[in-house]
């Protein structure tokens, strides 16, 4: 079942805007469906990143003093 579109107000940098305006005439497509688009694509990407950190939640942390130094003994710095 299809939801219906929320209005917002977004301000954007006069130089972004007329870059989505352009783009938006040159792929034939509105500058709702654009950011909607990037919009979901950022949140997809968030979501990997949640995934990820909860995948490693149970590994050992390690200080950054102890990464350093096992970066130099591994010749890796």
């Amino acid at each position: 079942m299809a939801t219906a579109a929320r209005r917002a107000t977004v301000y954007l940098d006069p130089d972004l805007h007329k870059a989505l305006r352009l783009k938006a005439v040159e792929t034939s497509r509105s500058v709702s469906d654009l950011v909607n688009d990037a919009v979901k694509e950022s949140l997809a990407e968030d979501a990997e990143d949640i995934s990820a950190f909860e995948e490693r939640a149970g590994e050992p942390l390690i200080s950054y003093d102890e990464m350093v130094k096992r970066l130099k003994k591994n010749g890796r710095i």
